[in-house]
């Protein structure tokens, strides 16, 4: 059976493809190579294959091209709307900074003003009570003006009764009773301009407290205006501290220690965010308003605190450029990787994540080309599998500067950067700082 379809199928073969007959004519001869049908289907089927591979392969290798563009598009795209959502958040952080800034001089210029106020109302109470003394000597005076009158009349009466008595008229002793009548005149004149002068001292000490009336409701007023702008600074420096907050303890950062050591830095006093005091002559409502200007004014001073802490700290981005992150901080394969890897094009360039100096740059080990930079507050940076190191041993170097180039040096199985945090020597997870850092920067 098996003969017979041998047979049938050569003899097919036979008339697809007959026998072919190849000559070579040299000096010696004339020779021939003879292609059996068998021959020719087994060439034919070997080209065949060998045009479909070469087909399929670059086929494949033009999807995969397709592909890595449309990555790199892909990734171009995050990575501009990342910049646009870091310009957005920066530019509302520095909206809110004006705000409270521009709300600070508000305040200042409302306490002058309150300060002014408080003078006048101090002046205008002074002034009062001087008023209200020198009407009680005015109607003292009054007083014993009007006994000494009645006084007089009494004994101008006692006179004209005894002369009556003695004489039997009253026209005896002219000159005395003239003499009286004189006493009286004038008497009863210095009784009306003190009586002028006293309704005078009545009406200037209405006019005082109706100044003063008006005084306080201006300074309740004040007091309102004042409240409305500690509501809005107190806003506004919790939506700047609140964020730097959560960057240090979503960092998993030492707060209390970190900005002890900054605040020992920048001990320097003066400036305007120094607390302020001032005396208010016992008024309970300035010494409310300065107690919570001196809580705004100290809770800025950690914010600014904070602020100087995270530019110290490396909560930077290692790289500039597109990346991919291909391994994170923990065991792997039965032993701990203690740091975080980026892939991305041969050659993209490193930058260091915060201000320091650079106490290694050379070849180690399994790292390959290393770059290690020692920062404030005990952290050390280390960027390993570098092609290029472009930094020196001593160099001081600022938070973004090109320290190297991404390579695949030392013990590393592709291009990519093995990026570590060290504080004190014990190796951190620095997936937390950078997600920290692109809350900040």
């Amino acid at each position: 059976m098996k003969l017979r379809i041998l047979h049938r199928l050569n003899a097919w073969l036979e008339g697809v493809l007959p026998e072919q007959r190849l000559f070579l004519k040299s000096d010696q001869g004339t020779r021939f190579i003879r292609l059996s049908p068998r021959t020719q289907a087994v060439a034919l089927t070997g080209c065949a294959a060998f045009v479909g591979w070469t087909i399929i392969v670059s086929a494949f290798f033009f999807l995969g091209a397709i592909s890595a563009g449309s990555t790199r598009d892909q990734i171009a795209r995050s990575q501009d709307a990342y910049e646009a959502r870091l310009n957005a958040l920066s530019e509302e952080r520095n909206a809110r900074a004006s705000e409270a800034e521009q709300a600070l001089e508000r305040f200042y210029v409302a306490l002058d003003e309150v300060s002014k106020m408080q003078e006048i109302l101090l002046a205008s109470e002074d002034r009062r009570r001087e008023l209200e003394t020198g009407i009680e000597v005015i109607q003292s005076t009054l007083r014993r003006t009007i006994a000494e009158r009645d006084e007089a009349r009494s004994r101008a009466e006692l006179f004209r009764t005894e002369l009556e008595a003695d004489t039997g008229t009253s026209r005896t002793g002219t000159g005395q009773m003239q003499d009286a009548q004189t006493t009286l005149a004038f008497l009863t004149e210095a009784l009306d301009q003190v009586a002028v002068k006293r309704d005078e001292a009545i009406q200037i000490a209405g006019s005082a407290e109706a100044e003063t009336e008006a005084l306080e409701r201006e300074i309740r007023i004040m007091a309102d205006r004042n409240a409305q702008i500690f509501a809005q600074l107190e806003a506004a420096v919790e939506v700047s501290f609140e964020p730097l907050r959560k960057v240090f303890n979503r960092a998993g950062l030492p707060t209390d220690r970190i900005l002890n050591e900054v605040r020992r830095g920048y001990s320097g006093q003066g400036g305007p965010l120094t607390p302020i005091s001032f005396s208010t002559r016992g008024n309970a409502l300035i010494d409310g308003d300065t107690a919570r200007a001196n809580d705004i004014l100290n809770r800025m001073q950690e914010v600014d605190l904070y602020r100087l802490a995270a530019e110290r700290s490396p909560l930077g981005h290692p790289i500039r450029g597109s990346y991919r992150e291909t391994s994170g901080f923990g065991p792997r394969w039965g032993r701990m990787h203690n740091g975080h890897d980026f892939a991305g094009p041969h050659g993209t360039d490193i930058v260091s994540t915060a201000d320091g100096t650079v106490t290694f740059a050379g070849w180690q080990s399994g790292y390959g080309k290393i770059v290690k930079i020692r920062h404030a507050f005990g952290f050390e940076t280390r960027y390993a599998h570098l092609t290029t190191i472009r930094v020196k041993r001593g160099q001081r170097v600022s938070r973004g500067q090109h320290i190297g180039d991404m390579g695949s040096t030392g013990r590393s199985t592709g291009t990519h950067l093995h990026y570590e945090i060290r504080s004190g020597g014990t190796a951190l997870d620095p997936k937390p700082f950078v997600d920290a850092g692109r809350n900040v920067f």
